[in-house]
């Protein structure tokens, strides 16, 4: 399975005549390429060049008088097999810029509903327009409403937005649009539970924390953040329960706790303890939620933060245990 995209970096000399028998050619032969003119300028001393297939994959090259980068989602050509690849803030910023400016004309043209939502754009670009995940994940907003019940795509898009244009995760971009995947089909689950990772970030970010994800810790895990300002400095898992419907427990509070307890054994059991676990409840609709919210379970650990998040931006839920973070009204809590 393809990663989210990354440049190729050639440290060589690369001619207009090579580009045509090293890149071109034996993409045309292999796939039906075409060279097109490049939508955008890239300014400074950079040649550009884009690729266009017949199966709709679409690749960039950006050359200058020393070195060279490639960007698609399209087979390498083998003459850029043994490159080293970069991400998007460790090239030349005009390269980056140019790239991004052509792959998102592209994702418009192809989704223009998606231009409504230029940060989410920018931010999931890497998936977006990845070489095996870009009809899935954008199906999964489209036509799945980022894993949110009860909700329409733009409703929960725009939830997303607003959270992302705050640029709080924008430092960690690759890794946390690569959560999405770029696998050919739509894992609604695993998909969701990686949404609920936004979730939680909005959460601590809108009660005033800083936060950093995937946090290596002793014994070779990672959590998903650290939230921190002046006073604290807390270690936070995530884990979303399925809606009961799509599972074997017996109905929403054995989800809750069954899934929670996998977590407990897992993660926090060898991190010795000292994390906050968040259970994010937005997968299920609001019958499922209300049976959850009427007993509030336990979820064998402490502490913890069980909640419900809706795309119109209300939270509700309930703690077990001293939770040392202070959530300044984003949560309505029910205890």
């Amino acid at each position: 399975m393809a990663r989210p995209l990354r440049f190729r970096y050639s440290p060589a000399t690369w001619s207009e005549q090579r580009v045509r028998r090293k890149i071109l050619q034996p993409l045309r032969s292999n796939i039906g390429a075409t060279a097109v003119a490049p939508m955008f300028d890239i300014g400074a001393d950079w040649e550009t060049h884009r690729f266009e297939m017949q199966n709709g994959d679409v690749a960039l090259f950006a050359r200058s008088d020393d070195d060279a980068y490639w960007m698609g989602n399209t087979e390498t050509p083998s003459s850029l097999w043994k490159t080293d690849k970069f991400g998007w803030r460790e090239v030349p910023y005009h390269v980056s810029r140019w790239a991004q400016r052509e792959l998102l004309a592209t994702l418009h043209e192809e989704d223009p509903w998606l231009a409504d939502y230029p940060h989410l754009s920018w931010f999931f670009l890497p998936v977006f327009m990845s070489k095996d995940g870009r009809e899935s994940t954008r199906a999964f907003f489209r036509e799945h409403a980022a894993g949110f019940p009860d909700a329409g795509r733009r409703e929960t898009t725009r939830f997303l937005e607003r959270f992302l244009e705050t640029g709080a995760l924008d430092e960690y971009r690759h890794v946390m649009s690569g959560k999405l995947g770029t696998s050919d089909h739509v894992d609604r689950v695993r998909m969701s539970a990686a949404i609920g990772e936004f979730v939680a970030a909005k959460i601590l970010t809108d009660a005033g924390y800083d936060v950093v994800p995937e946090i290596e810790v002793t014994t070779g895990h990672s959590l998903d953040y650290r939230a921190t300002d002046d006073e604290t400095n807390v270690l936070v898992e995530v884990t979303r329960p399925q809606p009961p419907k799509n599972r074997s427990a017996a109905g929403p509070v054995a989800a809750v706790r069954d899934t929670a307890e996998t977590k407990v054994n897992g993660q926090l059991a060898a991190h010795g303890g000292g994390a906050v676990l968040f259970v994010d409840c937005s997968s299920f609709r609001d019958d499922v939620w209300n049976a959850v919210r009427s007993e509030r379970p336990d979820v064998r650990h402490r502490p913890a933060v069980v909640y419900r998040a809706r795309p119109n931006g209300h939270v509700e839920g309930y703690r077990k245990g001293s939770v040392p973070l202070e959530f300044d009204g984003t949560i309505e809590f029910l205890d």
